[in-house]
């Protein structure tokens, strides 16, 4: 009886564990353990690296669309003022022109006296032109390659500093994206994992894993390619 008894505790054993303790099933089982534990610390670490790099790039596109914002009001702003300076010059060359033509040399020197700097340059050069007794001169001084408006070159440069600013915020804003589409795919090798270990079957467990071993190096071999911040 006691002979029995030990034959059937060993059976109960052997049933319980599969295979004797130290076989090669039981080794396999280990370094499937070991190896879903290894994935499943490199998709915690990716995640958050990805995740925090999103984070980042992300801080980096609205810092990039608010300069944006701010150097296009001042474009703005400048192209208003040209805008004005413009009409000035273009109503005290008409008073100027009336005068001239009327024969009122002290007013027309007045105006002339009124005219801004930059505009006084292009009116000298189109007076060169004998624009009173020339049919093909210049019909203002505004025509005149010489005749130049800071402010609207100013806006112009700020015009496309804000340009700039705005494909560099498209630009990081993509890059925080694809830095978000890779948690998704390491979601993906963490649901795999998990199912693999619900498996008992050996063959299906080895393959989820498999899978999920392959995505995982296709994560990391993007990220490594991704910009950092």
């Amino acid at each position: 009886m006691p002979e029995i008894t030990s034959n059937i505790e060993l059976a109960h054993r052997v049933q319980e564990h599969g295979h004797p303790v130290g076989g090669p099933h039981a080794r396999r089982a280990e370094w499937l353990e070991i190896l879903e534990a290894v994935v499943l610390a490199s998709v915690a670490v990716l995640t958050a690296w990805s995740g925090y790099q999103a984070a980042r790039w992300d801080a980096k596109s609205a810092e990039s669309y608010s300069r944006a914002a701010a150097t296009n009001t001042l474009a703005q702003e400048q192209q208003t003022l040209a805008g004005q300076d413009h009409l000035y010059d273009i109503t005290t060359f008409d008073s100027w022109l009336q005068a001239e033509l009327r024969g009122q040399e002290e007013l027309a020197t007045l105006f002339e006296r009124r005219f801004r700097p930059e505009f006084a340059v292009a009116f000298a050069a189109w007076r060169k032109t004998d624009p009173l007794h020339n049919p093909g001169a210049p019909t203002g001084p505004s025509d005149m390659t010489e005749y130049k408006n800071a402010r609207a070159d100013k806006a112009r440069e700020l015009g496309r500093t804000a340009a700039g600013y705005f494909r560099k915020g498209v630009e990081t804003r993509d890059t925080g994206d694809r830095y978000v589409r890779i948690t998704v795919i390491l979601a993906t090798v963490l649901l795999l994992t998990a199912l693999s270990q619900r498996f008992k079957i050996l063959g299906a467990r080895v393959g989820l894993l498999g899978v999920a071993f392959v995505m995982l190096t296709s994560a990391v071999y993007l990220i490594v390619g991704f910009p950092r911040a």
